[in-house]
């Protein structure tokens, strides 16, 4: 009885946060039936300027018919486009064809052309995983890319083409918002400037439509895509930039607000980057999946957005992106990036992670203590132990999550981040807050974290209050480079590029390095090593831990 009222009140704590939309939207989704329709009611739209060379992922095909998708390997045949025993997650991203335009993708133009071939010929129009939402939207997207970047079209390509994109307008998913419905939305703008013709106009006015809608919510006031994921902020910045290049390249008048956010989302961007030129992995974010970083600001600059490309580092010592959560300090051999946001839009917290008032920090130019990043999407034991707490650099209380994940992408109870602070003053920087994720346990749990920064040492205070007997572990994941040289009752001594680092801990507590895992790519598990502080006793509970270099 006691676990099925645990069971209806997470699943209370999940769905009444959702729109009225989402559930009209998945009933009907549930229930829908969309007809094929394969007449030719468009003709192809004639080209004005010159598109510009896009964003470049890395190489996904590796031989005719073979494909290396989230560090997997499969080699295709008929049967495989929906094979059951692969991931979904992998299936959808080879129904993407990001092949396409992915680096010297003009050496294997014909690999390109047979595969457009099968893939027409293979997948029944309206039946398969490919012929779901997002995949077609994106596979919509990059086969326009496709020709033009100079790639010829065959006519039945064409109208294949066609036929996805009438497909796809009947077809949103407006069950799920978010990324997911900003897809459909440039999916239909990008077909209905390829395309001329009544529908192809349809198709256009609703993808702006939802453009004009979703822009205003999906970025905030600093910059932030607001699903607080560094990756899908990559995402989302590529997508408008795309948007910006085809509505040049056809001459036609951008959207009101688009252009517009391009400048403040590099510029989150830039701020939420490690010394190393790449993205810090808070919520679900991993390497590989999007362009580089590097290759987004140089497709920016192909659009002259050159003044939007001022890189933060070392302009500010402390650089606050107020209405994400999110924090960046630099000081000398020191970048800091802290996380006191909310776990993302309360109806759509699909890629949040049980991480609140985590940071990830570089030392030298190299990351030292880090979020243990994403490597799978499906229902498991792994994806679970990836968006939890004990996989992020903050404290864990009674072995439970700061905020409830659960399933892939489902959320009960969440924890909130109140009373934040933040101060500067004679060479410190100091900043704070707490969160209330712990109070559906006994004697309701509060922690309060406290940053203190110098030019050689961070001293991160932890405080936990509340009632009752709790056991407290202090939490900080390493990165698989930094090597652990020397342990000490509670001191431990690291190694970065032959210098060496100082952790303390102070507390009635005790020191352990676990050894764990680090997840900077899909599909991808490398060895590093946790640091854990662990006390248990009576709340309040206090520990200071200090890093010095």
């Amino acid at each position: 009885m006691f676990s099925f009222l645990q069971k209806c009140t997470k699943y209370w704590n999940t769905l009444r946060f959702l729109r009225l939309t989402q559930i009209v939207g998945r009933i009907k989704y549930k229930f829908r039936h969309v007809k094929v329709d394969l007449s030719k009611r468009n003709t192809k739209s004639e080209l004005l300027n010159e598109w510009i060379q896009s964003a470049r992922r890395s190489q996904r095909m590796i031989a005719e018919n073979t494909f290396n998708l989230l560090n997997e390997t499969h080699s295709i045949t008929k049967s495989d486009w929906n094979n059951s025993e692969w991931t979904k997650l992998w299936l959808y991203n080879l129904h993407y064809f990001d092949d396409l335009t992915a680096f010297e993708s003009d050496k294997r133009i014909d690999w390109h052309h047979a595969l457009i071939n099968r893939w027409i010929n293979e997948n029944k129009p309206g039946i398969g995983c490919g012929w779901e939402p997002y995949p077609s939207s994106l596979r919509i997207v990059n086969w326009i890319k496709w020709t033009l970047n100079g790639n010829s079209l065959e006519d039945y390509w064409v109208s294949s083409l066609e036929i996805q994109a009438r497909f796809l307008s009947q077809n949103l998913e407006k069950h799920l918002l978010g990324n997911h419905i900003f897809a459909n939305a440039k999916a239909l703008m990008f077909a209905g400037l390829f395309f001329k013709g009544d529908e192809a106009k349809r198709w256009y006015d609703k993808g702006c439509k939802l453009l004009e809608r979703e822009l205003p919510e999906q970025v905030l006031t600093d910059g932030s895509n607001f699903e607080l994921s560094t990756m899908y902020h990559v995402i989302f910045l590529e997508d408008l930039l795309d948007l910006v290049n085809i509505h040049r390249t056809y001459n036609q008048k951008l959207p009101d607000g688009l252009e517009e956010r391009v400048k403040p989302m590099f510029s989150w961007l830039l701020a939420m980057c490690h010394p190393d030129g790449e993205i810090s992995f808070f919520n679900d974010a991993a390497l590989g999946v999007t362009p580089s970083v590097k290759e987004i600001q140089d497709y920016g600059k192909g659009l002259s957005f050159f003044e939007f490309l001022v890189d933060v580092s070392g302009k500010n010592n402390l650089t606050k992106l107020e209405a994400s959560g999110y924090s960046r300090v630099e000081l000398d051999n020191l970048v800091a990036l802290i996380d006191r946001s909310q776990i993302g839009p309360d109806y759509l917290p699909a890629h949040a992670h049980a991480d609140t008032l985590s940071f990830e920090l570089s030392l030298f130019g190299k990351r030292v203590i880090v979020n243990s990043g994403t490597s799978v999407y499906g229902k498991s034991q792994e994806r679970q132990y990836q968006r939890g707490t004990a996989s992020h650099s903050t404290v864990v209380i009674d072995g439970e999550n700061s905020s409830e994940v659960w399933n892939s992408f489902r959320v009960a109870r969440r924890a909130k981040v109140f009373n934040c602070k933040d101060s500067e003053q004679r060479g410190k920087i100091t900043l704070s807050a707490c969160h209330n994720g712990y109070h559906r346990l006994y004697g309701k749990p509060t922690h309060c974290r406290k940053w203190q920064f110098s030019d050689r040492s961070l001293i991160i205070e932890d405080r936990v209050t509340g009632k009752g007997r709790h056991e407290i572990d202090v939490v900080f994941p390493l990165h698989p480079e930094i090597e652990v040289m020397d342990v000490d009752e509670n001191k431990v001594i690291l190694s970065v590029l032959g210098k060496q680092i100082e952790v303390n801990f102070k507390g009635d507590g005790f020191l352990e390095v676990e050894k764990s895992a680090y997840y900077p790519e899909f599909g991808l598990s490398i060895k590093n090593n946790q640091l854990h502080f662990q006390l248990t006793g009576y709340l309040p509970i206090e520990t200071t831990t200090r890093i010095s270099w």
